[in-house]
C-alpha cells in the first residue's frame, strides 16, 4: 500500500523569507552564524526534532543520513536541530554514525524564532516542546515547510520537492 505524500506548508509564515542572523552551538560546542552551516548559493534541508535517541528522531535522522549520498549529489546540505546538549549530540552521532551538523538549541532561541517551540499535548497533558518541522533552502531563502512532520516517507517527500523545486529555480 503507498504511504500518501505528506504536503508541505505553504501558508507557513517563514515561506519565502531569510534565515534569521543568529548564531548557534553545534555539537562540538563550537559557536558559529547560522547561515554559515547553510551556504548562501547552496541548497540546504534544516530538521528540527524533539529529543536525541528517541525512536521518531532516530529514524528521521537514519532516514537523512540514509539519503545523504542523494542530497549530496544534488548539492544539498543537511542540518539537524534540537534542544539537547552539545554531549547528548555528540553521542547520538556517534550511535548513528551521522555525516551532517546537528544545532544544540538548548536556550531555544532557533526554534522560538523558526516557530518550532510551541504548545505540544500528549495523552491530555499540555508542555512546550519541538514541533518535528524541515526548512528547505535555497541560499538563505526559505522555500518550503513542513509543520509537522510525519516521519515514514517523509525524506522521500523532501527529495522530491527538491528536484521540483530545481526545475524551477534554474
Amino acid at each position: 500500500m503507498a504511504t500518501k505524500k505528506q504536503s508541505y506548508s505553504s501558508d507557513h509564515s517563514w515561506t519565502g523569507k531569510n534565515l534569521p542572523a543568529l548564531k548557534v552551538t553545534l555539537g562540538d560546542e563550537s559557536v558559529v552564524p547560522l547561515k554559515t552551516l547553510l551556504p548562501k548559493d547552496e541548497w540546504s534541508v534544516l530538521y528540527f526534532y524533539p529529543r536525541d535517541n528517541t525512536p521518531g528522531c532516530n529514524q528521521e535522522a537514519k532516514d537523512f543520513q540514509a539519503a545523504l549520498r542523494k542530497l549530496k549529489s544534488k548539492n544539498v546540505n543537511v542540518v539537524g536541530v534540537s534542544a539537547d546538549s552539545p554531549a547528548s549530540h555528540q553521542k547520538f552521532v556517534k550511535k548513528f554514525d551521522l555525516k551532517f551538523p546537528l544545532i544544540s538549541d538548548e536556550d531555544k532561541k532557533l526554534c522560538e524564532r523558526m516557530e518550532t517551540w510551541q504548545l505540544k499535548s500528549f495523552m491530555g497533558k499540555k508542555f512546550m516542546g519541538i514541533v518535528r518541522s524541515t526548512f528547505l533552502l535555497k541560499g538563505h531563502k526559505i522555500l518550503r515547510v513542513w509543520q509537522p512532520v510525519r516521519v515514514k516517507e517523509h525524506v522521500n517527500d523532501v527529495l522530491e520537492s527538491i528536484t521540483e523545486l530545481k526545475k524551477e529555480h534554474k
